[in-house]
């Protein structure tokens, strides 16, 4: 992919959009219609100001899911026939469409859209990830131009061509930077091009789950299949325009501080292992935390003589039609590949060494219609508020069901809403266990709701009651080279082995070796204890930026690119702080790294990730939670909006410039 395109407009920036509109009436009927009625009364209040019908519908909504409404129909045709009005009203006046609410306007709005307060601490927040006005406010734009010479003598460096690497990467070029983006796979991705397991899918609203400044209208899945979002990140890398910056097939082998010049030495590896060296002002790991696939250490796993892989690497030469397979892990990929491959094989051992939690959602397998791809489309602001809603839906709204009430005594849950919530998650796992008594024990957890990872119910539950389905729990004992020996001594003969079994995740830069000023990243960190301010900078390691760092997975709910795109900026903050101020080196100091840990630690206690039931992912081998962010998403928007030049340690080094 060499040329760039354009992505699409969406309807509030599209000239003559009103009057497209009014000249397909017979369709806009037909398609307001369809949609659900929180974000038709979001537009319909953004577009008139009309509190008192806002506050009549009020009483009726419970929630910001579509589903979680009561409206009369009497109710929504009124509001369709007021919007219709209200866009001929403005057709026929030549009025403008009105920018961002009001706060006073937006609060009445957000509280009756998702059935509760929304503290006025998220508006900032809304303003930003909405971009009402098209301009992308989590830009970062230059104080003082500089010189051209200044930038193209400051070389950067990206690791990833994954979600959050482009998008640096397009940050950089509107900004005019001399960057490069290396790429160990053949193609931009990341982690959905090395994913291709059967019944891949993200478990976040793919409207919300996609960039803020890139929405697209026409996903065919409110929670969209591997290749879907594959397509989409594509997409928009064709039209970002930075190919001449990517380097595929590579991979940096070792970055390592020179002190004497404020420059990073860095080693690439190719694909056919050469290597070649090339110096860099700033380096910017975009690899994540779930990129490195993890094995479980299970004595024998060299002898089995039949096909093994991991989840992450699917090897699809395998043919698996009418043999025995196991997956061991029923994790998040265990659980899509379970019931995506059960009719196909003869038999299905899951090994399952602890249960998790497992959330219906309507939604979760339904196909987005043509009338809501036109509406996303055309009728204007409608793309923008569906994903404020999406936004509430699956992040915030939960925190408050995973930290501990004082005064609650019982150890399975948390206090009474995460109460409630184990009881409706218990009695959808009867339903989908169609009452078995002894699989409900097995597969019920014994810790409160999101101690791990909450999963979406995408048919795991139900898969295992078929005939072809065995579900093994416990650990494992042995490989042998025809099987796998459970706790019990029993052996499971298996023509086929896939470890659905997670990330290093508590390991991040793996396997990079990383050199500062005072040792590598694993002397400060270890392997599996690592710490940064804000997610993003790391003492002794200048002009080194992490996204998706240590502390800054969503175990709440949230989409992972909001996180991004929130550090991109932070990070674009930086990097003008240098090139304004003529600067080689930024480096955060002791105190505020220290200071910002301390603070992340203690707002964990007290959470359910603490809670002494919960062994996962997510926490190192002493009990750190070491992965998850515990904040709301509008105070890491607030602590990641403003770079704050008093906790860096930044200088000029007397050297040649790269």
């Amino acid at each position: 992919m060499t040329a760039s395109s354009s992505p699409p407009q969406l309807p509030e920036h599209r000239p003559g959009i009103l009057q497209e509109l009014l000249a397909q009436a017979r369709q806009l009927e037909s398609c307001l219609a369809e949609l659900d009625v929180q974000p038709l009364l979001l537009v319909y209040g953004h577009l008139t100001g009309d509190s008192a019908t806002i506050d009549r519908f009020a009483p009726y909504i419970k929630g910001a899911w579509g589903f979680e409404e009561s409206v009369p129909e009497e109710m929504k045709a009124e509001l369709r026939g007021k919007l219709i009005a209200t866009l001929k009203d403005y057709a026929e006046a030549g009025r403008p469409l009105p920018p961002a609410p009001s706060r006073e306007l937006l609060q009445k709005m957000a509280d009756t859209a998702v059935g509760t307060h929304v503290p006025e601490a998220y508006y900032a927040m809304i303003y930003d990830e909405l971009n009402f006005d098209g301009k992308d406010a989590k830009t970062v734009r230059w104080r003082e131009t500089p010189g051209a010479a200044r930038l193209a003598n400051f070389k950067v460096l990206v690791i990833g061509a994954g979600f959050s690497g482009i998008a640096m990467g397009a940050k950089l070029k509107e900004a005019g930077y001399n960057f490069v983006v290396v790429e160990k796979n053949d193609n931009v991705g990341g982690t959905w091009y090395e994913n291709t397991y059967p019944g891949i899918a993200v478990d976040t609203p793919n409207h919300f789950y996609s960039y803020s400044f890139r929405m697209e209208p026409n996903w065919d899945h409110y929670f969209a299949r591997g290749d879907e979002i594959q397509t989409y990140i594509e997409k928009c890398y064709a039209e970002m325009g930075i190919a001449d910056h990517v380097r595929f097939e590579q991979e940096v082998a070792s970055t390592i501080w020179d002190k004497d010049k404020g420059i990073w030495n860095v080693k690439v590896r190719r694909k056919d292992g050469s290597t070649y060296e090339e110096s860099y002002n700033a380096v910017i790991s975009a690899a994540g935390l779930l990129n490195v696939p993890a094995f479980p250490k299970i004595p024998g796993m060299d002898r089995f003589k039949g096909p093994l892989f991991h989840s992450a690497h699917w090897d699809h030469n395998v043919d698996i039609a009418g043999k025995t397979v196991a997956v061991i892990g029923t994790g998040a990929s265990g659980q899509q590949i379970i019931p995506a491959i059960a009719d196909k094989v003869g038999k299905l051992v899951v090994f399952q060494r602890s249960p998790h939690w497992v959330r219906p959602n309507p939604l979760i397998f339904r196909t987005v219609t043509d009338n809501w791809k036109w509406a996303l489309a055309n009728i204007p602001y409608y793309n923008k508020w569906y994903r404020f809603l999406l936004l509430w839906a699956t992040a915030d709204g939960l925190l408050p069901q995973m930290r501990t009430d004082p005064n609650w005594t019982n150890p399975l849950s948390l206090n009474a809403e995460n109460q409630r919530i184990r009881e409706w998650l218990e009695a959808n796992i009867r339903e989908q266990v169609n009452g078995d008594e002894e699989l409900i024990a097995k597969v019920t957890p014994k810790f409160p709701p999101y101690g791990k990872r909450m999963l979406r119910d995408g048919g795991y539950l139900k898969t295992l009651t078929r005939d072809n389905v065995e579900l093994v729990t416990g650990p494992i004992q042995t490989f042998t080279e025809t099987g796998i020996v459970d706790e019990h001594g029993v052996e499971h003969r298996v023509d086929v082995i896939c470890l659905a079994t997670g990330f290093k995740a508590q390991c991040p830069l793996t396997p990079i070796e990383v050199v500062g000023t005072n040792g590598s990243i694993r002397d400060h960190w270890g392997e599996d204890d690592p710490r940064a301010h804000l997610g993003i900078t790391v003492p002794d390691f200048p002009n080194l930026f992490l996204i998706y760092g240590p502390n800054t997975n969503l175990g709440h709910g949230g989409s992972a690119l909001f996180h991004s795109e929130c550090q991109i900026r932070y990070i674009m903050q930086a990097l003008r702080e240098m090139i304004e101020g003529d600067l080689d080196v930024v480096e955060v100091k002791r105190e505020p790294f220290e200071d910002y840990n301390r603070k992340v630690d203690a707002e964990f206690e007290g959470m359910v990730w603490m809670h002494p039931g919960v062994a996962s992912w997510y926490k190192n081998a002493k009990g750190r939670v070491v992965t998850n962010s515990p904040w709301a998403l509008s105070v890491y928007h607030k602590l990641t909006a403003e770079f704050a030049p008093e906790e860096y340690a930044m200088s000029k080094v007397k050297a040649e410039a790269v």
